[in-house]
């Protein structure tokens, strides 16, 4: 999986690119991270060098998966984005 970069766009893999990525994603961190790009970074085929074991987050018994996960971060960001800009202004320095 890859994120374009202009970030409206994730390449699953050779057949199936996900289009029409808000922006309003990106407002949203998992630390230091926005959560959409940990979930590509997290969930990436990956070979470990000294074992030769691959990991793969795909379920064979569920290979809609990972494409249900990314609709379920981007639903989850959007949401909290808003529920955030709608909290009153407590009068805080920021």
């Amino acid at each position: 999986m890859k994120l374009s970069k202009d970030k409206t766009e994730i390449k699953y893999n050779d057949f199936l690119t996900l289009k029409g990525i808000p922006k309003e994603v990106f407002n949203y961190k998992l630390g230091h991270k926005f959560a959409l790009e940990w979930v590509i970074d997290q969930y990436q085929i990956k070979t470990d060098k000294r074992s030769g074991i691959i990991n793969n987050p795909n379920k064979l018994e569920d290979e809609e998966y990972i494409v249900k996960l990314i609709g379920k971060i981007i639903t989850v960001s959007l949401e909290t984005v808003k529920i955030v800009n709608n909290l009153p202004d407590l009068g805080l320095p920021t």
